[in-house]
């Protein structure tokens, strides 16, 4: 493990002092030869954010279907304005939440006493997620001018925006551990892991920076994340196999929206791009919900037994032993398993 990632990812003292870097000059792996009984905490609680959550998604839902939908509808069957400039107003009303979202992310990144940039980054240096946001919108950008310049403009062309978003994003971040599983290294840094380090799980950097900025975490918790991260095994199997269920889901579903909307008609193509993506995510949400406090359970429970339970402390090992997840405890199939990640050939209760 080189210099950078060691220290990025040293066990965390209550509270530690961090400098600009965001990392302690200080701080050393703990010994092996003791262990917590329970994995590192996370200094973040979204049951205290319940309400500035609810606000966030009530108005990104409105901006994003309530919104497009009803300048559609009553624009175009309650107006005689052209069909295009109908879409010009329709488009330029689109995303106000997320382009505010996306300049309140860059300046809290690019200013120059950050504290919520990754850790041991330069000023200049964007998180993984805004490099993302930023292509995507691009890509967003392109698809807007293309459905709305013609002068009967191209409907369903322009219901594609969140399939085209949940494309982009379920084929990115099931890349990323599909490489991981296969041992590439990040060839540039990812968030807080350094370049040449082991290709973290997508779900991992996804958490790490939404939190850090979007929720104000900052770095202390990038770096409580990261050290919970490389101290727990089951952590890490965890969150692989939540990033496939999300990703994996993404595309499918994304797939069967873009198929009904270029089989349906015109009108109802239009609330199926806007509104069926909203559907998904209420679905994922109420099943990962559940599943993940099952396996927070489980976790500290394999802590309090056998503590991190196998590999080398603090090293992104994808090999190390842990306990059976809530999904690997229910049987489920093994497809692909030459890109899972290894489980115990001992028994946890044993060791």
């Amino acid at each position: 493990m080189d210099e950078e990632a060691r220290a990025a990812t040293a066990t965390a003292a209550p509270e530690p002092a961090i400098p600009e870097s965001g990392v302690p000059e200080s701080a050393a792996p703990a010994s092996t030869t003791t262990h917590a009984s329970e994995p590192p905490p996370l200094p973040y609680s979204l049951r205290d954010r319940k309400k500035s959550i609810a606000f966030f998604w009530i108005l990104f839902v409105l901006d994003c279907t309530a919104q497009p939908l009803g300048l559609y509808y009553g624009l175009w069957y309650g107006t005689n304005l052209s069909h295009n400039l109908v879409f010009t107003i329709v488009t330029l009303a689109l995303g106000g939440i997320s382009v505010f979202e996306y300049f309140y992310r860059l300046y809290n990144l690019f200013r120059s006493d950050s504290t919520t940039r990754p850790l041991n980054a330069r000023k200049s240096w964007l998180d993984f997620f805004h490099i993302n946001f930023t292509i995507v919108w691009l890509i967003l950008a392109v698809e807007l001018i293309t459905g709305t310049v013609p002068e009967e403009p191209y409907v369903r062309l322009v219901a594609m925006v969140l399939p085209t978003v949940m494309f982009y994003f379920g084929v990115v971040y099931l890349t990323l551990d599909i490489l991981r599983a296969c041992g590439f290294r990040a060839p540039f840094r990812i968030s807080s892991t350094p370049k040449g380090a082991v290709m973290p799980t997508a779900l991992y950097v996804l958490i790490e920076d939404v939190v850090a900025v979007d929720g104000g975490g900052g770095q202390m918790y990038r770096y409580a994340l990261r050290t919970r991260y490389l101290s727990s095994p089951y952590f890490r199997r965890m969150l692989v196999q939540m990033n496939y269920f999300w990703a994996g889901g993404s595309i499918i579903w994304a797939a069967a929206i873009t198929a009904m909307i270029f089989t349906t008609p015109q009108d109802a193509a239009f609330a199926i791009g806007w509104c069926v993506p909203f559907v998904w995510a209420g679905l994922w949400t109420l099943i990962t919900i559940p599943w993940v406090q099952s396996d927070l359970r489980r976790e500290k429970e394999a802590w309090r037994t056998n503590g991190p339970q196998g590999g080398e402390p603090y090293v992104d090992d994808i090999n190390a032993p842990t306990a059976r997840t809530r999904l690997e405890s229910i049987h489920f199939p093994r497809f692909f398993p030459q890109i899972r990640e290894k489980s115990s050939t001992t028994s946890m209760s044993t060791a």
